[in-house]
């Protein structure tokens, strides 16, 4: 199977052409100019295209392909600058992913994996999320990851070509960004944490779990046409992960209680009210549909994925 990746030098991308470099696969990595690829397997081919957009051109990185795993992506950032932050969404994630897909279409490709998100489902609720739930995003990254699956669905009823669609929740793991590497930052250096009141539920997915579903997604036959949420089977409150990760340490976890209103109404008056719902707010994925029809299930504990990554850390840090 020749499989070209997108977005391959980044934080998935990366695990993933690993893995799929065990599976027996011919792997192509569709790369900007100007990145970084020394740390790619040396097994990969690269080809350079340009940044995703209504215009892009992937004939090159589409010649003798059978499946496109397209993890390129403007991502969710929690400092958004652009006066216009849903038209820059949907100019990438939208038009971007179409252009790829049609011309995925026209160049006989069999079937496009794409990297959604949770988000499309919305941002939280007491009830675990299924597939088929009416998806709800609030915010511009989740509805361009919900208009993106709408147009694969539309360009495969055109074409033959497959989409499967992936929403993963938090991914975590070796080389992880944002809030996650802040709380590991936090943890490790023992600084105390007002969380011991919350009582919620969240599902994560580590990076290994994550490459094992999207690998699944690209080889079964059943995966054709379908949408999969995925984590790793495992849900926990905000300080228990707090424990687990100050446990993969050897650090003792320094939580203290502190209301949830007195959080909320921190939250409000700093203007940080919506990292404060996610940090108190459940939300959680069932995985059953994937495991039914695929057969997939976790192959990492959660445990295990955070250890790796706290040992990751330690190392780089």
């Amino acid at each position: 199977m020749n499989i070209l990746v997108t977005g391959a030098t980044g934080f998935v991308g990366t695990a993933l052409l690993k893995r799929l470099g065990c599976e027996n696969c011919h792997v192509r990595a569709a790369v900007l100019a100007g990145e970084r690829t020394n740390h790619l397997p040396a097994t990969v081919e690269t080809v350079v295209v340009p940044s995703l957009s209504e215009t892009t051109e992937y004939a090159d990185a589409l010649r003798g392909i059978d499946v496109v795993v397209h993890l390129a992506a403007r991502v969710h950032v929690m400092d958004e600058d652009a006066v216009d932050p849903l038209a820059q969404f949907r100019r990438v994630n939208v038009a971007g992913t179409e252009r790829l897909a049609r011309q995925a279409a026209t160049a006989g490709v069999r079937r496009l994996v794409f990297l959604s998100s949770v988000k499309v489902n919305g941002e939280g609720r007491p009830m675990p999320y299924t597939e088929d739930d009416p998806p709800a995003p609030e915010d511009p990254y989740g509805v361009s990851k919900r208009e993106a699956e709408a147009m694969l669905r539309q360009v495969a009823a055109d074409t033959c070509l497959e989409s499967v669609i992936i929403r993963p929740p938090l991914v975590y793991g070796p080389g992880v960004k944002a809030n996650f590497r802040r709380l590991l930052e936090t943890v490790r250096r023992g600084i105390p944490l007002p969380l011991a009141c919350i009582r919620n539920r969240r599902s994560l997915i580590g990076l290994g779990n994550l490459v094992d579903a999207v690998t699944a997604c690209a080889t079964h036959p059943r995966a054709a046409g379908n949408s999969y949420l995925v984590s790793d089977g495992e849900d926990v409150s905000t300080p228990e992960l707090v424990r687990m990760v100050a446990a993969a340490f050897g650090r003792p976890a320094r939580l203290f209680p502190v209301p949830l209103l007195l959080m909320r109404l921190a939250g409000t008056m700093t203007g940080k009210g919506a990292a404060v719902d996610r940090l108190v707010g459940s939300l959680t994925v069932d995985i059953s549909k994937i495991h039914r029809e695929l057969g997939w299930q976790p192959p990492f504990t959660m445990q295990q994925g955070v250890a790796e990554t706290a040992e990751w850390f330690r190392k780089q840090f």
